[in-house]
């Protein structure tokens, strides 16, 4: 009786350390190099800076609820909004009681913030990406609290109706995806104009 390896046992455990090296050395290596390399911005996070300081990613909605600033879409993280470690939605279906409490609870929040806005408050401002992570709003949620932001920054509404239009990102080749305008670099170009 032998003490040996079966025969077999030694190429599947050679193969076996080489692709965990392939897999997971080189690869990571390569493809990191590569990002850091061709797409440095995107692989480092999207950060956007103010006076060299990170203030945000370009790819993960903020919290604003100063009345001069724009809100961006409700995040349905925890235990802190636009939390990136938990990235999940609500999973609250339409007829779920609890997503049609919070949404009237948003729109009366809504509507306490600028009680002269009487339009239909737009869909995105009141319920929650997929991610619960979208640092967009539509073009009409982003019109819809131009009044309010208008009035606490004491600004011209078409001079941030124009900001608005300098920020609205357009579907790419004209048919894929929406327009969308990123609260994140709204607001710090609204900022810069005082």
């Amino acid at each position: 009786m032998s003490h040996s390896m079966p025969p077999l046992v030694r190429p599947a455990l050679v193969f076996f350390i080489a692709l965990s090296v392939l897999t997971g050395v080189l690869y990571p290596l390569a493809v990191t190099g590569l990002g850091q390399a061709l797409f440095p911005d995107q692989a480092n996070g999207s950060l956007l800076l103010r006076e060299g300081r990170p203030v945000g990613s370009r790819l993960i909605g903020q919290s604003f609820s100063d009345p001069a600033h724009f809100w961006g879409r409700p995040s349905a993280t925890g235990p802190m909004a636009y939390n990136a470690s938990a990235s999940s939605g609500s999973n609250q279906g339409p007829l779920n009681p609890a997503l049609a409490e919070a949404v009237k609870a948003r729109i009366t929040a809504l509507r306490e913030a600028d009680p002269d806005q009487k339009a239909a408050v737009p869909v995105d401002l009141v319920t929650a990406s997929a991610s619960g992570l979208d640092p967009h709003i539509s073009p009409a949620a982003a019109a819809y609290q131009l009044p309010r932001v208008a009035r606490a920054r004491h600004l011209d509404p078409a001079r941030l109706q124009a900001l608005i239009e300098q920020h609205t990102e357009r579907p790419l080749l004209s048919v894929l995806g929406e327009a969308r305008v990123n609260v994140l670099t709204l607001n710090l170009a609204l900022d810069a104009l005082h």
